[in-house]
């Protein structure tokens, strides 16, 4: 099945100021997240983004942010984002759900879950999710694909959305990925 751009949408899931410190591979994490939501801005993929208790836990990232092109986010206190009714706004008349965040084996896991159950195709973006111990997150990578989950990478759905290197945004997104 051909992930399309205008089927998308991205759903950013609590990259927030008090989580990430403790986040395995949090470097890596944030430079990816950071292209991949670069990138989806080029292609003009709508976005909508989640925070965790951030009373409690923050808000998001400045560098993630800046690359999503917004700073509001949901605020939930549900594990899943599925619980926000922003977040159901934003995907109601998509197909597929691009997923990028933390963490992988609860807030992201549980979201996915809820996601293709509601009917619609997570799509998770395995280099730009993460959890404090990569275990879990392999175990929860394992838990959403056997729930219907599509697992890909940020430069392989950003090239399939371009589909072709004709594409009006192909130099673009090939200068951000090298």
């Amino acid at each position: 099945m051909r992930i399309t751009a205008k089927d998308s949408v991205c759903l950013i899931v609590d990259y927030q100021e008090k989580i990430l410190p403790a986040i395995a591979d949090r470097e890596r994490l944030i430079e990816n997240s950071v292209k991949l939501l670069q990138g989806l801005r080029i292609l003009g993929i709508p976005m909508v983004m989640t925070a965790q208790y951030s009373k409690g836990l923050g808000v998001n990232i400045p560098p993630i942010c800046e690359a999503a092109g917004m700073e509001k986010f949901s605020d939930k206190k549900t594990f899943s984002s599925a619980g926000c009714q922003e977040v159901l706004e934003a995907v109601k008349d998509k197909k597929y759900v691009i997923i990028c965040g933390i963490e992988a084996h609860v807030c992201v896991l549980q979201t996915v879950i809820d996601l293709k159950e509601m009917g619609y195709q997570p799509v998770l973006v395995e280099d730009c999710i993460s959890s404090r111990n990569l275990h879990d997150k392999e175990i929860a990578l394992l838990r959403a694909r056997d729930e219907g989950a599509l697992l890909t990478t940020s430069e392989s759905i950003l090239f399939e959305l371009t589909v072709t290197a004709e594409h009006e945004q192909f130099k673009q997104i090939s200068k951000l990925v090298k």
